[in-house]
C-alpha cells in the first residue's frame, strides 16, 4: 500500500474499532442518563462504562446495569438500565434499555416507572437509600404503587451497578461516610465511651517531665512546690459535625442556628479543656493563626486561624465536667480536612518559667463507627431480609388470619352445625380478605405470578426474587399446602380478595331481592371450560412473548379492582365493574367461567389428600337442596361435588346438618318425634297402675 494512504487507513481502522462501543447505547438513552454531556467515549474499563464529556473534559460515567452486574427482573428475564454517575458519586439520570417486568409490560405504567427512576437523580450512591411503601416520607423513595417487587428489583440493579462503578473509579473510600441523619440522646460519658470524644490528661508531674526531657523547666521557683498529682491540663476533642455529637452538646436550637450559618461542606470539631494550661494564649483573636493549636491529617498540617474558633457559652449535654474553655472549631471545605479520616490535634504549650521554651502535646482521633455510615458496597444480608423486617406487622396480621382460617377448616364439623356462627365467621373473614389482604397489603395472587415462576424455572431460578414480596410468598406457600390437603377452594373461597368482593356483591343482590339467574347445568359445564381455554392461551403466549401473555392476563380484573383500587385506565375499570355487576345476577360469574388462576389451581385439585365434605346417598336423588344452593354450581345433579369447582364455602355442609332443611334429617327427626310420642302414649299415667 502506498505510504500516503497508511495514516488514513489507520484512522479508519480506529474509527471502526471504536464505533461499535460508541454506538452500543442509543444516543437518546445516553443523553437521558447524563443530561448536559456533549460527547461520550467508548465503552471501556472493568466494570465497563462510557466516559461523559463536557467542553472537552470528563464529567462522569455512563454504565449499563446488565453489563456491570448482569441484572435480571422478577421473572428472571434480562433487565437493563442505563445510568449516569458523576465524580461526587451522584446518579445523574436513568434510562430503560430493556425490561420484561410483567407489571410494566403493558405500557400503562410508563410514566410511573419514569417518575420512580427520576427519584434517584441526585442521590449519592454511597449513602443508604430506602425503597418501599411510604419510604418517601422518611427521605427514601416510594415504591411503585402495586409493584413493590418490581421497585425493589429495579432498585437493586441500579444501586449495585452504580456502587460497582463508583468503587472502580475510586469514589468509595475505606472508612465510610459521616452519618448526618442519625440522632439519639447521649450523655457526656456515653460520647466518651463511644469514642466520639477523646481525652488527654496531664498532671503537673507529667507536664514537668515533658519539659525536663527538652532540657527546660515548667514552673518558676517563685510558684513554689506544686502538687505533682494536681491537674495541669485535661483536654477533650472530637468530630462534632454529626448530629449525634453536635445536637447533644449544644441542644437542638443552638445546633440549628449554627448549621444555618455554615456551608454544607463545613466540618465542625469540638475542643474543651480545664486545668492550669490554656488552649489559647493571650491575644489569640488578634493573630493570623492560632499559635498553640494545629491540626494534622495524614502528612499535612492544617493551619488554624482565629476566625475558625467559636467559643461556646454553655453546653446542653448531661454529665459534662466543669470546663474552663469550650470551643467549636469550624473547618471550611477549602481547608482540605476529611472528616471520615483520622487526625491529630497538636497543642504547643509554653513554659511558665521560660516562655520561649515550648513542648508539643498531641491528641490522636479516629472517627468511631458510631458516626459513620457503612459504604454498603455489597449488602451484608439479602435484600429480602430487610423487606421482611419492614413488613413484620403485616406478616403478623396475615399469619393470624391464616391460623384462624386453618382453625375454621379444622373444626368445620362443629362450626357448620351452627348456621349463625358459620355465617358470621365467613362474612367476617371475607371482609378481612378484602380490606387487609386486598386493599391494605395488595397481596392479590394472579396468573402473572404463575407465569413469572415458570419463566424463572427456565431462566435460572432464585428464591431471592420471590422473597422480595413477603405476603405474596406466604400466601402462595399456604395455598400450595392447601392444594395438597383440601384442593383449590381454600384460596378461591376464602383468600381471594376479588372473589370475596364478588361474594359481597351477591350478598347485596340478595338483600335487594335482585333475581338470580340459574345457568342450566349442561350450559354451565360448557361455559366453565372457557377459563381453561383462557389459561392455555395465556400460557401459550408466555412461551413466545411475555408481554402478550401479560396483556392477555388482563382478563383478570385483580390489578384494577384490588391493587389499584379502580384507579386505572377507563377500559380496565369498566371491565372490572362489569364483572362485579354480572356477579349480582350470577354469583361469582368470573370465578366460574373466566378466571385463569382458578383454572390453574383446579388442575391439581383431584390430588388432594383429604375429603372433609360429607355426602349421603340421598344427595342428588331424593334431595337437591345443596346443588341449588351452591354459589358456583360445583355440585353435580347426581350429588357429587366437583373438586375443581368447589370453593369450600361450607354452605352445603351447613345445609347437610340442618335438620329443618335437609330432607333425610327431617325424616329422621320426624321418626324420632313419632317414637317419642308413641313412648309417651304407652307410658302409664300416674295413679292408674294396673290392679293385681
Amino acid at each position: 500500500m502506498p505510504a500516503p494512504f497508511r495514516p488514513l487507513l489507520a484512522v479508519l481502522l480506529c474509527a471502526l474499532a471504536l464505533s461499535p462501543a460508541r454506538a452500543h447505547f442509543p444516543p437518546e438513552a445516553l443523553r437521558r442518563a447524563f443530561p448536559g454531556a456533549e460527547a461520550f467515549g467508548p465503552l471501556e474499563g472493568e466494570p465497563p462504562a462510557v466516559v461523559a464529556y463536557r467542553a472537552g473534559e470528563a464529567v462522569g460515567w455512563v454504565f449499563s446495569t446488565w453489563l456491570v452486574v448482569r441484572s435480571t427482573g422478577y421473572g428472571g428475564a434480562k433487565l437493563d438500565l442505563l445510568a449516569g454517575l458523576d465524580p461526587k458519586g451522584r446518579i445523574t439520570g436513568v434510562a430503560v434499555l430493556e425490561q420484561n417486568e410483567p407489571i410494566l409490560l403493558t405500557g400503562r405504567d410508563r410514566r410511573d416507572l419514569e417518575a420512580f427512576l427520576a427519584a434517584y437523580v441526585g442521590r449519592d450512591v454511597r449513602a443508604p437509600i430506602e425503597v418501599g411503601r411510604g419510604a418517601g416520607a422518611k427521605g427514601g423513595i416510594d415504591a411503585l404503587s402495586g409493584a413493590t417487587i418490581t421497585s425493589l428489583v429495579l432498585h437493586d440493579a441500579l444501586l449495585r451497578s452504580a456502587r460497582a462503578v463508583a468503587r472502580a473509579k475510586g469514589l468509595l473510600g475505606s472508612a465510610g461516610r459521616l452519618d448526618l441523619e442519625r440522632f439519639e440522646p447521649a450523655s457526656w460519658g456515653e460520647l466518651e465511651a463511644s469514642g466520639a470524644l477523646v481525652r488527654l490528661r496531664l498532671s503537673n508531674a507529667d507536664a514537668e517531665a515533658a519539659f525536663a526531657r527538652r532540657g527546660g523547666r515548667l514552673f518558676p521557683e517563685a510558684m513554689g512546690r506544686l502538687d505533682p498529682n494536681a491537674l495541669f491540663l485535661e483536654l477533650w476533642a472530637g468530630l462534632a459535625t454529626p448530629p449525634l455529637v453536635l445536637r447533644n452538646l449544644l441542644g437542638e436550637k443552638a445546633e440549628a442556628r449554627l448549621r444555618g450559618r455554615l456551608a454544607a461542606d463545613d466540618q465542625i470539631l469540638f475542643l474543651a479543656a480545664r486545668g492550669l494550661a490554656a488552649l489559647t494564649g493571650p491575644g489569640w483573636r488578634r493573630g493570623e493563626r492560632l499559635e498553640r493549636l494545629a491540626l494534622v491529617q495524614g502528612g499535612r498540617t492544617i493551619v488554624l486561624a482565629p476566625s475558625m474558633l467559636e467559643p461556646i457559652e454553655s453546653l446542653a449535654v448531661s454529665g459534662a465536667p466543669e470546663l474552663r474553655e469550650r470551643f467549636l472549631l469550624v473547618l471550611p471545605a477549602a481547608s482540605g480536612f476529611r472528616a471520615e479520616e483520622p487526625w491529630r490535634l497538636q497543642l504547643l504549650l509554653p513554659s511558665f518559667a521560660e516562655p520561649e521554651a515550648k513542648v508539643l502535646f498531641e491528641l490522636p482521633y479516629a472517627p468511631p463507627p458510631l458516626l459513620l455510615r457503612p459504604l454498603a458496597q455489597a449488602p451484608a444480608e439479602p435484600a429480602w431480609v430487610g423487606v421482611w423486617r419492614a413488613r413484620v406487622f403485616d406478616l403478623a396480621l396475615l399469619a393470624a388470619g391464616l391460623v384462624l382460617l386453618a382453625a375454621i377448616l379444622t373444626f368445620q364439623p362443629w362450626i357448620v352445625r351452627r348456621r349463625r356462627l358459620w355465617r358470621g365467621l365467613r362474612l367476617a373473614f371475607l371482609l378481612y380478605t378484602v380490606v387487609f389482604i386486598g386493599y391494605w397489603a395488595k397481596a392479590q395472587l394472579s396468573i402473572v405470578n404463575v407465569l413469572t415462576f415458570g419463566r424463572s424455572l427456565l431462566s435460572g431460578f432464585s428464591w431471592d426474587l420471590f422473597l422480595l414480596e413477603p405476603l405474596i410468598f406466604v400466601l402462595w406457600t399456604y395455598v400450595a399446602l392447601a392444594l395438597v390437603f383440601l384442593g383449590r377452594g381454600v384460596y378461591c373461597g376464602w383468600l381471594c380478595p376479588f372473589g370475596a368482593l364478588q361474594e359481597f356483591a351477591a350478598e347485596i343482590a340478595r338483600r335487594l331481592r335482585l333475581p338470580e339467574l340459574v345457568v342450566p347445568f349442561a350450559l354451565h359445564e360448557r361455559l366453565r371450560a372457557v377459563k381453561f381455554a383462557v389459561l392455555l392461551l395465556v400460557l401459550g403466549l408466555s412461551l413466545g412473548s411475555l408481554e402478550q401473555a401479560v396483556l392477555a392476563a388482563r382478563i383478570e380484573p385483580f390489578e384494577t379492582a384490588i391493587v389499584r383500587a379502580f384507579r386505572d385506565e377507563l377500559p380496565h375499570v369498566a371491565w372490572a365493574l362489569f364483572l362485579l355487576a354480572a356477579g349480582l345476577f350470577v354469583p361469582r360469574a368470573f370465578c366460574r367461567y373466566l378466571c385463569p388462576l382458578g383454572a390453574a389451581l383446579a388442575l391439581p385439585a383431584r390430588l388432594r389428600q383429604f375429603e372433609w365434605l360429607e355426602r349421603r346417598w340421598q344427595c342428588g336423588q331424593k334431595c337437591r337442596i345443596c346443588e341449588i344452593g351452591c354459589p358456583v354450581q360445583a355440585i353435580h345433579p347426581d350429588g357429587e361435588i366437583h373438586p375443581g369447582e368447589c370453593i369450600y364455602c361450607l354452605r352445603c355442609q351447613v345445609n347437610f346438618w340442618d335438620d329443618r332443611l335437609c330432607p333425610p334429617l327431617i325424616e329422621r327427626r320426624a321418626r324420632a318425634e313419632r317414637r317419642e310420642a308413641l313412648a309417651r302414649t304407652a307410658r302409664p299415667r300416674p295413679g292408674t297402675a294396673d290392679e293385681p
